[in-house]
C-alpha cells in the first residue's frame, strides 16, 4: 500500500502522513479503555481519526497486528512511566509509597488494565498480562524485601497488595460500586499504604 491510497481530502490535510503506528495504537488503546477488547477495529478507528482505511493499512496489516501493538505500547508505557519514575527514588519505603499513590491517582491504565483482564482469552492478551503481573509481582516482592522483611513475608505482602490493586479494580470498575468521595479515597489509600508498607 502506498500514498495513492490516500483520500484527496486526507492527502490535502496532511492528516495521513501525521498519523503515525503509535496513533493508531493510542486510539486502539482508548477504544479499549472505552468498550473493551472486542470492539477495537480498524472502520471505527478511522472514523475516530477521521482517516479512511488506507491510513490504517499503510501501517498494519491486520487487526491483529494492530492489537499487538497497542498492546505492546500500553506494556512499555506503564514500565517507562510507572517504573521508570520511581528508579531515582532510594528508600524502599518511600519508593513503596511513591508507587502506591502513583497507582492509585492514575485511572485510564487501570481502565485499561481491567477490560485486558476480562478478555484473557484472547491468545495476544494473554501472555501481556502475564509479563506485566509477573514483572509488578516482581518489582514488589523486591521492594518489600529491601524495606527489611524476610523473602517468604516479601512474597506473601507482595501478593496481598496486588490483590487489593485488582480487588479495587473489581469493586470500582467491573461491579460498579458507588464512587468514593475524595476524602474518602484518599483515607483508603493512605490506610492501605500504612497497612502494607513496613515501618523502619
Amino acid at each position: 500500500m502506498n500514498d495513492t491510497a490516500a483520500s484527496p481530502a486526507e492527502n490535502r490535510s496532511g492528516r495521513h502522513s501525521r498519523l503515525s503506528a503509535d496513533d493508531w495504537a493510542q486510539a486502539a488503546l482508548d477504544l479499549v479503555a472505552e468498550q473493551g477488547v472486542g470492539a477495537v477495529a480498524v472502520e471505527p478507528l478511522a472514523r475516530r481519526l477521521g482517516v479512511t482505511k488506507g491510513s490504517f493499512y499503510w501501517h498494519f496489516p491486520s487487526r491483529d497486528a494492530l492489537l499487538q501493538a497497542a498492546l505492546e505500547r500500553w506494556e512499555l508505557v506503564e514500565q517507562q512511566q510507572v517504573f521508570g519514575s520511581l528508579e531515582e527514588v532510594p528508600d524502599p519505603r518511600t519508593r513503596l509509597r511513591a508507587l502506591f499513590q502513583l497507582v492509585a491517582h492514575e485511572v485510564t491504565p487501570h481502565v485499561i488494565y481491567s477490560e485486558l483482564l476480562k478478555a484473557l482469552d484472547n491468545p495476544m492478551v494473554r501472555p501481556v498480562i502475564d509479563r506485566v503481573s509477573q514483572r509488578r509481582m516482581e518489582y514488589l516482592i523486591a521492594s518489600f524485601r529491601q524495606a527489611g522483611l524476610s523473602s517468604t513475608d516479601s512474597r506473601h505482602r507482595a501478593r496481598l497488595a496486588y490483590a487489593a490493586y485488582v480487588g479495587f479494580l473489581q469493586l470500582s470498575l467491573q461491579l460498579q460500586q458507588p464512587k468514593q468521595a475524595r476524602e474518602d479515597f484518599e483515607a483508603y489509600v493512605e490506610h492501605v499504604i500504612e497497612t502494607l508498607i513496613p515501618n523502619g
